[in-house]
């Protein structure tokens, strides 16, 4: 059983809303990669498309763009998610998750690309 936080961006008023989803509308994210789009009833947004734009899993390890698949993966990285250097060409070995949704996915973010006719505070409200 997949239970998810949905935290879905707003990028016209900045507001980002966290948003709890179980069950049969979880299972709308399962398979999906980041940079999809998902149609926002899944989270109570009908009308409305949202994209995935990254995510986390239990143990707090991100989800990345590059690195394929949806299991755990231990990459050399220089920066960007999931590592920031403290100094100019270091480089760490950091285990991050692959780019597609699981279940073993516990946060998803995401951002609004298209909109339905209601507002969406009216929606979640």
């Amino acid at each position: 059983m997949a239970e998810f936080t949905v935290a879905v961006a707003d990028p016209d008023d900045g507001v980002t809303r966290q948003i709890e989803v179980s069950e049969q509308d979880a299972n709308r994210f399962i398979g999906k990669s980041l940079e999809a789009e998902v149609d926002g009833g899944a989270v109570g947004l009908s009308g409305y498309t949202l994209e995935l734009t990254g995510g986390s899993d239990d143990a707090g390890r991100p989800m990345r763009a590059d690195v394929s698949g949806s299991g755990l993966h231990s990459v050399l990285l220089t920066g960007g998610t999931g590592y920031n250097p403290s100094r100019d060409g270091e480089r760490r070995r950091v285990t991050v998750r692959g780019a597609e949704v699981s279940d073993a996915t516990r946060q998803i973010n995401a951002k609004i690309t298209g909109r339905g006719e209601e507002s969406v505070e009216e929606l979640l409200e």
